[in-house]
Formats: C-alpha cells, structure tokens, sequence
C-alpha cells in the first residue's frame, strides 16, 4: 500500500506560479510511474502529466509549456511545478502512483486561481 501525501496548493492570481510537492511512503518508489491528476467542479477528473518509470513525460495539451512534471526517487517525490496560471487551471489536484495494475492515490490539494 502506496501513501500519497500531497502539498503546496493556495490561492494565487492569474499568471502566477505554485509548486506541487507529492511524497510516497513506498520503498520501490522508483517502480512506479507518476501523474497529477486534477478535477474541477462539476466535471470528470482529467491526467495533466505523467512521468514513468523510465523518466518519459507526457502532459495534456492544455497545459503543455506552463506545467513541468519531475520526480525525486531518493526523496520518494513527484513535484508538478505551474507557471503561468490561469482560472481554468483552478481544481482539486491529486497525485497518482500507478504499478501492476494497482492506482494509489493521495487526497488531492486545492489550487485555486483568481483576481
């Protein structure tokens, strides 16, 4: 059993920056392929990036160019780092550890962007 602690979300303007920060208890995290999910209001929670085992990266298009994902295994980590904020960004983001077949996943943080 993977546990999955989130942090770093807030309230923060159009344009502006947050580090999310993920920190996993397990062992072999190096094993596990990452993601950051988020899911807004109102609509189906959606992958914004993912890193494998393997380092390879993928992020969705909205987000392509402003989000950069990356992982620490000696930290057990995964940080999803956002620039460039926009309201539609705004959702309860969560991460995700994925291996075998098994998804574990943390309780999500708030990231909420407004003026």
């Amino acid at each position: 059993q993977v546990q999955l602690v989130e942090s770093g979300g807030g309230l923060v303007q159009p344009g502006e920056s947050l580090r999310l920060s993920c920190v996993g208890s397990e062992m072999n995290f190096r094993l596990y392929s990452l993601a950051w999910y988020r899911q807004a209001p109102g609509k189906q929670r959606e992958q914004v990036a993912r890193i494998g085992n393997d380092g390879f990266i993928n992020y969705t298009m909205s987000v392509q160019g402003r989000f950069t994902i990356s992982r620490d295994n000696a930290k057990k980590s995964v940080i999803l780092q956002m620039d460039n904020l926009k309201p539609e960004d705004t959702a309860v983001y969560y991460c995700k550890a994925h291996l075998g077949g098994y998804n574990f996943w943390g309780q999500g943080t708030q990231v909420t962007v407004s003026s």
